[in-house]
């Protein structure tokens, strides 16, 4: 789990203060943000794609409607919900992902101005939103990194309009035999040097590895979203469960 005692949380199998948590985070992302794209294809084969066009699906963004995107970095999650006519809100609590998230929208011919994507500095334990305010709340492979989950989940809920749904895209814990261990050795061993050639960063990718194992299997982090006050709550395991598409409703 992610918090071990009253004093301490996680920092990958280091046991740090929560703010000394969220000041590595940050520094792990400010890090790797300009490589960040090209690790995940590295890292998982592209694979990460289909992941991602996978849970956009499920989310079913609608024109005109007001989504967020939590932990939105650099805007993979968000240009694919914005190509569908809805109006992304893209937040994450390190501006140097922002940036880059920012300068890709601009690439692609997104207009800031006109409203259908939105760039902001945001810590999800603690969000600026009116409560009621969006019709989706969606973040892929960020919430492991917040330092009180739960809160985050609290924030999601609140942020939410009535019949508004939750969906989260995150790493879990690989249920099928042979693959699991497999990427067990993939995580530890490999990962860590992919980052160190692609990104001149080895200790950052080490990080991500132990963070998506101290992340709660399934079932627990299914429960933590139902604590949360969420209804209807699903989980849809990917890959044996390698990635997993978490669901809930504000009702």
């Amino acid at each position: 789990m992610t918090q071990s005692t009253d004093d301490t949380v996680s920092f990958g199998y280091t046991q740090v203060t929560p703010e000394e948590k969220t000041r590595k985070v940050g520094e792990v992302f400010s890090s790797v943000a300009r490589k960040y794209d090209i690790m995940n294809d590295a890292m998982s084969g592209g694979m990460h794609r289909l992941w991602k066009d996978r849970f956009v699906k499920r989310v079913k963004p609608q024109p005109g409607e007001q989504i967020l995107d939590m932990a939105g970095g650099t805007g993979d999650i968000a240009f694919r919900m914005a190509a569908r006519g809805a109006h992304i809100t893209v937040a994450d609590i390190n501006q140097d992902m922002l940036d880059v998230g920012a300068e890709r929208a601009l690439e692609r011919g997104f207009d800031e101005d006109d409203g259908s994507l939105v760039f902001t500095c945001q810590n999800a334990e603690s969000v600026s939103f009116a409560s009621n305010t969006f019709d989706a709340y969606t973040i892929a492979f960020g919430i492991r990194n917040v330092t009180h989950i739960d809160r985050a989940l609290a924030e999601a809920l609140r942020v939410l309009r009535p019949g508004g749904r939750f969906f989260c895209l995150e790493f879990s814990t690989v249920e099928w035999s042979g693959l699991k261990e497999a990427y067990d050795l993939y995580s530890e061993h490999l990962l860590p040097r992919m980052g160190q050639a692609i990104a001149g960063d080895a200790d950052s990718y080490r990080y991500l590895a132990e963070s998506i194992r101290k992340f709660p299997p399934m079932p627990a982090f299914e429960q933590m979203i139902r604590a949360a006050g969420f209804a209807n709550t699903k989980v849809e395991p990917i890959m044996g469960g390698l990635v997993a598409i978490h669901s809930g409703w504000k009702i």
